[in-house]
């Protein structure tokens, strides 16, 4: 809740720009703009965390999709930071519906990077170069993020649904779940996790996205522990003999608790924070204005 707090979450937009269906996400009006209810935000962040989390445990894939100049920073820098997909300048018509053609400029830009390494550069004109360089940066700029998806991703996530309507309408035309921060002037309708928040504060994107990419991180490391316990369950069977024939096992030998130890000396990934830097180059909201939080949620507390 502190953390929803200081990073400007709970401010929606005007009352006057407001989707009546995002009033069940809505906790009063305060000077002319709208407050969301973050008791409902966490539920649904915690509801989100799951759906992502199972997701990818199941082998599949997670698509950031942020385009807004707000987002482009953030959306980038958590989707690599898990190993997933984003996309981050433009998101280009049919990139659900018509993959197998997104896909042939996907290979046109590897072999244009190819091209670029392996000399093949150096037999072209210098007119020739520039028009392969300037396609290269184009392809780059809007398909850098998924230049490694071979398939449709498992599950996206969105900021921005007015923006990226385009999105939401091929991901639900492929069936493809949708996890997107839904502020007070967008339909929530459409999207299977809504998490009701800011959705223009850098501050407040920096936190949501870093807690789906901690989702995905998680997803990871269970799938690897799961791996590590098949392969000690085989050299167990293997071993089990050898280990029962051994009889020079001194008296004086101690058990050690394994899972104590592991527990001492692993380190827990902890969810980021929003980042003191953003808040200088922080893009708020037209009109919007300072409120008392402590008396809003002054009566939530008892």
């Amino acid at each position: 809740m502190k953390n929803l707090l200081e990073s400007g979450v709970h401010f929606g937009h005007q009352v006057k720009r407001w989707d009546p269906r995002m009033k069940k996400f809505i906790f009063a009006e305060r000077n002319g703009i709208h407050i969301i209810d973050l008791q409902k935000t966490i539920q649904a962040i915690k509801d989100a965390y799951e759906a992502v989390r199972k997701t990818v445990a199941a082998g599949k894939t997670v698509l950031f999709v942020g385009t807004k100049k707000q987002a482009q920073q953030a959306v980038q820098k958590e989707a690599e930071r898990c190993g997933m997909y984003y996309i981050n300048n433009r998101w280009l018509g049919g990139m659900l519906t018509n993959f197998t053609t997104i896909k042939k400029s996907l290979l046109r830009l590897k072999k244009l990077e190819k091209m670029e390494v392996d000399g093949t550069f150096e037999n072209l004109t210098k007119k020739e170069i520039a028009a392969l360089g300037k396609e290269r940066a184009k392809l780059q700029k809007n398909l850098g993020g998924i230049k490694e998806m071979k398939e449709l991703p498992g599950i996206l996530f969105i900021i921005d649904t007015r923006m990226e309507a385009i999105a939401v309408a091929e991901a639900k035309r492929m069936g493809i779940p949708i996890v997107a921060v839904v502020d007070t002037n967008c339909n929530p309708e459409n999207i299977d996790f809504p998490i009701p928040g800011n959705d223009d504060a850098i501050r407040a994107i920096t936190l949501f996205t870093s807690i789906i990419a901690n989702a995905v991180v998680e997803a990871d490391n269970e799938v690897g522990l799961k791996i590590i316990e098949t392969l000690g369950d085989e050299d167990e069977d293997q071993d089990q003999e050898s280990l029962m024939s051994d009889m020079s096992v001194k008296e004086d030998d101690q058990e050690v608790d394994i899972a104590a130890a592991i527990e001492k000396y692993s380190t827990e990934i902890p969810a980021d924070a929003a980042r003191e830097e953003d808040q200088p180059d922080e893009t708020e909201k037209g009109n919007r204005i300072q409120v008392d939080v402590d008396k809003i949620y002054g009566d939530i507390g008892e």
